[in-house]
């Protein structure tokens, strides 16, 4: 007898979508027979033909910024708005939380404030900072996902960039052990020399933060990939000039990934108004043309993964009051609207929802070794989004579970509906205790 059968039309599987019954015992999936298959089940759930089950997406890319900066975010604000959205696991960024996480101390002290606080499951990156070389090996015993760098300011005093030599390094001794680098890949100097990003025009914040600075920090980290061998991962790609030399880097061999966001998928700059500052983030969003290219870049394989960069803030920081770019927070809050979002976009390309469970479920799993994670599959956790991919619903951002109602979909029409997600076999209920769990890699 299984606790579970989902009888459903339509359900994405690692061979595309077809029409199958899914058995779930013990919080994992341990049937997929054809729809007609005779499984015995306490509790058996018929999906009409308008429903997609689809496997939880996995979020690699989340700044939820507990302790120490909890009024920007919180482990239970963002789980909520998270679970709202189809996402069932979580992997929290090391910056903008207080302490960061670049020791093993910070990282049980952020442990300790989500333990009992998430309604999914969650992981942590590691952070690599100037002078904690040697906590990298013991942050990757502790169970850290791997480690993120910056190779300019990150934004935040306490979470400073590594120079090229530095760089170099911390790869090589990643190399020793295994552990991913992923990077915030933009160029100190070109940014530096570039226009003041100051007022309210986009256009000028667009200028201060041109593709060549994107472009010169990717050149930078293929080379010393290629050089240590090491794993990197190139966070929120936005410059689409950079796809020839990362195709080029893969062919190669070089162990590269690349992630892009819903927001340089969704939005362009023309159409970005002045002082909108709701809109800002870097690196930013650029011409339709570049739009474009990036989607072309998913479809040739290029890019691999799509996760949100859920990075909020206080409506203060986003300075409405004055609309000006130049010191407003760079950050874009969209956990719950990820999936309505790239799938509103990625139907008008011509990819289909098995294309994007592979972008924002399979494969973001897979580059965090979250084995049991991102599929529906054999053995694998039952962690289930139910998507109606034909309804569409207008976003109001005073709906959203995260904490400030601060979104650029605001106002926005997008397409699909998220109506339940079930974590470890059972929905996940908004108004119940949170019992997501605290993952360690190794353990999954």
């Amino acid at each position: 007898m299984l606790d579970t059968v989902f009888k459903a039309p339509r359900v994405i599987t690692v061979v595309g979508e077809s029409a199958r019954s899914i058995g779930v015992k013990d919080g994992t999936i341990v049937a997929i027979e054809p729809l007609d298959a005779d499984l015995r089940a306490e509790r058996v759930i018929e999906l009409g033909d308008d429903v997609v089950l689809m496997p939880g997406l996995v979020d690699t890319h989340v700044h939820i910024n507990e302790p120490g900066r909890t009024e920007w975010e919180g482990f239970a604000t963002a789980t909520r708005a998270a679970a709202a959205g189809g996402v069932t696991t979580v992997i929290d960024m090391p910056l903008n939380s207080i302490p960061a996480t670049t020791t093993v101390e910070a990282l049980e002290i952020k442990r300790k404030a989500a333990d009992g606080a998430v309604f999914v499951d969650i992981g942590f990156w590691g952070g690599a900072v100037p002078g904690n070389l040697g906590q990298l090996r013991p942050l990757h015993d502790a169970g850290v996902f791997g480690f993120k760098c910056f190779l300019l300011h990150s934004g935040v005093d306490e979470f400073q960039p590594l120079s090229s030599a530095e760089l170099e390094q911390y790869l090589g001794t990643m190399q020793d052990f295994g552990a991913l680098m992923i990077v915030h890949a933009e160029n100190s100097q070109a940014i530096d020399r570039a226009p003041a990003a100051d007022g309210e025009r986009y256009r000028r914040f667009l200028a201060s933060r041109p593709r060549g600075a994107e472009n010169m920090a990717i050149a930078e980290v293929i080379e010393a990939a290629r050089y240590t061998r090491a794993r990197v991962h190139i966070l929120h790609l936005s410059s689409s000039d950079a796809l020839p030399m990362l195709a080029s880097a893969k062919r190669d061999g070089v162990l590269i990934t690349v992630e892009t966001c819903p927001h340089y998928l969704s939005f362009t700059s023309e159409a970005i108004p002045d002082g909108a500052t709701q809109f800002k983030c870097c690196p930013p969003i650029r011409e339709s043309s570049n739009r474009e290219q990036l989607w072309q870049g998913l479809r040739d394989g290029v890019i691999d993964t799509i996760v949100t960069d859920h990075s909020p803030s206080t409506p203060e920081l986003k300075r409405f009051d004055i609309g000006d770019f130049g010191v407003a927070w760079g950050g874009i809050s969209s956990l719950q609207l990820g999936l309505r979002a790239v799938w509103s976009q990625a139907r008008t390309h011509g990819f289909t929802l098995t294309d994007v469970a592979e972008w924002m479920s399979a494969r973001t799993a897979n580059q965090a070794g979250l084995t049991r994670k991102g599929r529906i599959a054999l053995g694998y956790d039952a962690d289930l989004c139910l998507f109606a991919p034909d309804e569409a619903a207008v976003v109001s951002a005073a709906d959203l579970e995260h904490r400030h109602p601060i979104t650029p979909y605001d106002g926005m029409a997008l397409a699909g509906v998220v109506r339940e997600t079930w974590l470890g076999g059972e929905p996940i209920d908004l108004t119940a205790p949170p019992r997501g769990r605290l993952l360690r890699r190794g353990d999954v």
